[in-house]
């Protein structure tokens, strides 16, 4: 068999049946991602980026994680060297990224925004510096024509319940068709671990919506203003990132207590702590059964494990892993409480340990009342396993255990504007996966019956899914 091309037409497309499903049916889809870190401000304000290192380097611990296993020093990371220093020694660690999935994404990224197809090395790095420089300073690169590049479509942030929301209305009045959705996120309403930072929240959640917050109840209507004023704006979605979800018995009297507490500057025990989210999420669910909302829970992610570099540069930086938490019995328990009461509404959980994969797959099956089609989700490979082996895995155990042609597909989660590659990565591996089993008999040959599913799982669930 003759080698192939790197990245060529059909990458990821080892068969004739699955060439035909991309090409055909899922190339040209417009993109939802339902899940993002993008900065509503910069698309509000249609910003240019100053060069490619501001565009594709800042903040993406991705990358920083990949430049300091390659022995490159923090200052070209998180650092005060110069931008094109920063590229620079990107540009050196990237060959040494093989079979890591940065390497299909950066050369996915060269591509399809600036239409190159050299490789980055650092014989190429000043050439492929300049060249994007000069791309990115045209007002065709501007953040909303980045996303019109990509076929984008709908983005949903992850916005904190403090935030004003300035951006998303001001986004809504240019009347563009690219269409941002805020999804609500208290997370800091959770983070009862640091004394000092909860505190800092409650202050500003007072400040934000005029409510005077002396206990639990008062700090609950403060959250509950800013979830109502997040409908009004159009929010239809929540997130959450935990390490696991918390079903803590407890009662009300016990909270309050806490939360009194915590006010007082005292720490909290574990038991507390844990109780004290329990409450929280069980009324978060609540309102968003409420208000119709769909819900995602981001689960399994063990943070800021390098406390030096923690004090150093703060959260989200590359110090975060997978973690092993037992979280059968826990998601049972949460999910059939809400449904025990007819209060449970669209929900998405999205698994980091793949040795879970499994048991989510299984679990979302109890809860699927037939009141919607694929009303509880298993969400696609996240994070550490949003590469090729894990994308592969979460839609096998989908498969096996589930509707793969219900799944609501694909999302970046991610912080940068070119990143949406990342999308038709999903769907040529998709793709692939269905073509296979045509090419071999274990899927009829109905090219028009099976691209319909992949244009589903790609675009139109999604689309039905969250009434946008």
């Amino acid at each position: 068999m003759a080698t192939r091309k790197f990245l060529d037409e059909d990458f990821l497309l080892y068969n004739k049946p699955a060439q035909r499903l991309y090409h055909e049916y899922a190339k040209e889809i417009p993109i939802i991602d339902f899940h993002c870190h993008l900065s509503p401000e910069l698309v509000a304000k249609d910003i240019r980026f100053k060069n490619i290192t501001r565009a594709w380097l800042d903040g993406d611990h991705y990358k920083w994680r990949a430049m300091r296993s390659n022995g490159v020093d923090e200052s070209y990371c998180t650092g005060n060297r110069s931008d094109r220093e920063k590229f620079e020694q990107w540009a050196a660690t990237v060959p040494y990224t093989l079979r890591n999935p940065l390497y299909h994404w950066t050369h996915l990224e060269l591509q399809r925004y600036f239409g190159i197809h050299e490789l980055l090395s650092p014989q190429t790095a000043g050439s492929i510096f300049d060249s994007c420089n000069e791309k990115l300073w045209e007002s065709s690169y501007s953040t909303r024509n980045l996303l019109r590049k990509m076929n984008v479509e709908i983005i949903c942030t992850t916005d904190d319940p403090t935030d004003d929301l300035e951006y998303h209305k001001q986004l809504k009045l240019d009347e563009t068709e690219i269409r941002m959705v805020p999804a609500y996120r208290p997370d800091k309403a959770l983070a009862v671990g640091d004394v000092f930072t909860f505190n800092e929240f409650v202050d500003k959640l007072q400040s934000v919506s005029n409510i005077s917050i002396h206990n639990f109840s008062q700090f609950l209507d403060a959250l509950k203003q800013r979830h109502d004023f997040f409908s009004e704006n159009g929010c239809t979605v929540s997130d959450h990132g935990l390490e696991q979800l918390y079903v803590e018995e407890y009662t009300d009297h016990e909270i309050q207590n806490i939360f009194n507490t915590i006010r007082s500057g005292k720490a909290l025990t574990e038991l507390q702590q844990w109780k004290f989210k329990s409450a929280l999420l069980y009324n978060f669910s609540i309102w968003h059964w409420e208000k119709g909302w769909v819900q995602q829970f981001h689960i399994g992610a063990m943070r800021n494990n390098n406390s030096r570099m923690m004090k150093i540069l703060g959260p989200d930086t590359g110090w975060d892993s997978i973690g092993t938490y037992s979280h059968a019995q826990a998601l049972s328990k949460f999910l059939d409480r809400l449904d025990s009461s007819a209060q449970l509404t669209r929900t998405i959980i999205y698994n980091l340990n793949p040795s879970d994969n499994a048991m989510v797959a299984s679990m979302i099956g109890n809860f699927n009342d037939g009141s919607t089609a694929g009303k509880i989700q298993f969400g696609s490979a996240w994070w550490f396993m949003d590469q090729k082996l894990g994308m592969i895995d979460q839609l096998n155990a989908l498969s096996n255990m589930g509707l793969l042609s219900r799944f609501v597909g694909m999302l970046t989660d991610s912080r940068s504007f070119l990143s949406f590659p990342r999308h038709e990565y999903f769907r040529r591996i998709l793709c692939n996966l269905l073509g296979d089993e045509i090419e071999k008999g274990e899927l009829p040959s109905d090219i028009g019956w099976v691209g319909k599913i992949v244009g589903d799982i790609c675009y139109h669930n999604s689309k039905s899914y969250f009434n946008w």
